[in-house]
């Protein structure tokens, strides 16, 4: 199965993940009146609870603690709890607006579930709180959760990957790569870390690819849980959804 992983990965990256930069999350945003790095930090961490900025860093893992600390204390005010479900509101309604003729969404959020139950939480603590989270009755809105709970998982177990290959959290950034930003530096930037920056060689470029692989494998005993034929239904249905969210 860790060739479904594999190839899942940047579907269900990019589906669980769109909705923090959608107008969904703008509004979100502006009622809840924090601003920076703060609503996504109290909104996607919400679900550990009232805990220390240490507990949030260690979660986040790509984020230096300075950023983490600074962003989750400045949304003291608004409850962990309140803000998760917040955060998941604003998922669901993304994904009602964007999934609105996407016909399928029934099935693939059923296949989606699946994975989700069938893994296991050690390594992934935000994937547990998600999971936890109550789901939806909208079958699109079910979508983008879902995507988002195997996305937790995928990112917490990408955390022990690239810890286990020797990686440190900047080295990963600085050799990754983002949807959504340039890869490198102005991505190390944008989270935060400060300068200077380390040189990225080519042994750390081979640890990021071991990492990757390493994640995949690490992903692969959650879709045991889909024989042959929902696998390569979930891989297709993905795309679907995809090309439906951003086209």
């Amino acid at each position: 199965m860790r060739e479904i992983a594999a190839a899942v990965a940047g579907p269900v990256g990019r589906l669980g993940g769109a909705f923090m930069a959608s107008r969904e999350a703008k509004a979100y945003s502006a009622e809840t009146g924090l601003t920076g790095w703060t609503p996504y930090f109290r909104g996607r961490f919400g679900v550990l609870g009232e805990v220390d900025a240490d507990v949030v860093a260690s979660a986040a893992g790509f984020f230096p603690l300075e950023t983490v600390r600074q962003a989750w204390e400045a949304g003291a005010g608004l409850p962990a709890a309140t803000a998760a479900d917040r955060y998941a509101a604003v998922a669901h309604d993304f994904g009602r607006r964007t999934l609105a003729d996407f016909a399928e969404s029934a099935r693939l959020a059923d296949l989606l579930k699946l994975v989700a139950d069938g893994a296991d939480v050690v390594g992934a603590p935000l994937f547990g709180g998600w999971r936890a989270m109550p789901l939806p009755e909208d079958d699109r809105a079910r979508v983008i959760h879902l995507a988002h709970v195997v996305r937790e998982l995928r990112g917490g177990l990408h955390i022990v990957a690239v810890l286990a290959s020797g990686l440190s959290p900047l080295e990963a950034v600085l050799s990754g790569k983002s949807a959504i930003l340039p890869d490198g530096e102005p991505n190390a930037e944008y989270f935060g870390w400060p300068r200077p920056y380390p040189e990225v060689t080519e042994d750390v470029r081979r640890r990021h690819d071991d990492a990757e692989r390493l994640t995949d494998e690490l992903m692969a005993p959650a879709f045991t849980a889909l024989d042959k034929p929902q696998a390569d239904e979930l891989v297709t249905l993905l795309e679907k959804a995809e090309r439906a969210v951003f086209t």
